[in-house]
């Protein structure tokens, strides 16, 4: 073979691999495990939402999707660490109303924005908040514990997840509309604040509906009512807050983001094995223990979502007077 043939098959099979295509990280994704940010303490509802997803959504990636928890500034903490991850979609987050609008009215500096730092993905659920009590506190009703509260001025505290979060402005809410003054106790999570009222170091919680469904059902925590406009299908004898206090309305809502960046193909690969998920009959079961509102959206349509709860809840932080540094 002459130098010259030599050099003509080097360069054929040079242009060749050139021209070949090379298979693009969104075409080999998911390459490794995925991991699912939940931005709140563990036993919450959005960490009861983000882990029945990961575990329906990990055969069809053929990766598994591993929960990890990182809580912390009413969710900046692990919302913030997704928005600086390496946008490929093996770092997601489970965003929620908290993340997404009310932190950005409630804090003066914010580690992310939650339009720009962002790829929607799906909107996945709506849950409904609720009202408890110990069952040895006496008020038996929302009526009952209004009546007792204007009784004994400063006396009674309600606890939450954490300043600022959906909770803690439901009770902000509820204590303005209903006329009174309970102290709020804010707690890192759902989780460690149910513990506290389960055991009556602080008689009354605004939850989330999921995480205090179980408790409701074995009597260790006594419903009193629902935050939602309407009664939750799950629990028909529980009423809602509005029955009491007419116009009574908050609710939170849990949604699947990817950092800003993440490749269309891999946007659309999480839509599409995340609100398959939210369509087996198991998880709708599941969800509908607790009365969440199963959704499943198209990127898109979160991020008109995420735009319309910024307008929404902009105003009603400000009224509440909530202020985070």
């Amino acid at each position: 073979m002459t130098f010259r043939a030599t050099l003509f098959g080097a360069l054929a099979i040079a242009i060749l691999g050139v021209a070949a295509p090379c298979p693009s990280a969104a075409d080999t994704f998911p390459a490794r495990p995925i991991t699912l940010v939940i931005p709140f303490a563990a036993g919450g509802s959005t960490d009861l939402v983000g882990r029945l997803l990961a575990q329906h959504m990990s055969p069809d990636l053929g990766q598994p999707v591993v929960v990890e928890n990182r809580p912390g500034a009413g969710g900046n903490v692990g919302a913030s660490a997704v928005a600086k991850a390496t946008p490929d979609g093996h770092t997601i987050l489970m965003g929620t109303v908290a993340t997404h609008a009310l932190n950005p009215a409630l804090y003066k500096k914010m580690p992310y924005d939650p339009v720009t730092s962002f790829a929607p993905v799906s909107l996945l659920a709506i849950v409904p908040n609720v009202l408890v009590v110990n069952p040895a506190f006496p008020a038996k009703t929302v009526k009952e514990l209004i009546d007792l509260v204007k009784a004994n001025p400063g006396q009674y505290t309600f606890a939450s997840s954490g300043n600022g979060t959906p909770l803690h402005l439901s009770g902000a809410l509820f204590n303005s509309m209903a006329g009174i003054d309970m102290q709020h106790i804010p707690y890192q999570g759902a989780g460690p604040a149910l513990i506290d009222v389960l055991s009556n170091q602080v008689p009354v919680m605004f939850d989330n509906l999921p995480s205090s469904a179980g408790h409701i059902k074995t009597g260790k925590l006594r419903a009193l009512g629902v935050t939602t406009a309407k009664r939750a299908p799950s629990f028909p004898d529980v009423p809602a807050i509005a029955e009491t206090l007419p116009g009574y309305e908050t609710y939170t809502w849990n949604a699947l983001f990817a950092p800003a960046g993440t490749p269309p193909q891999v946007v659309a690969r999480l839509n599409a094995v995340a609100n398959k998920a939210l369509a087996d009959p198991q998880v709708q079961a599941r969800l509908a223990e607790f009365s969440a509102i199963v959704v499943g959206s198209t990127p898109e349509e979160l991020a008109t979502h995420v735009k319309a709860e910024l307008a929404k809840w902009a105003p009603i932080v400000k009224a509440s007077g909530a202020q985070l540094d």
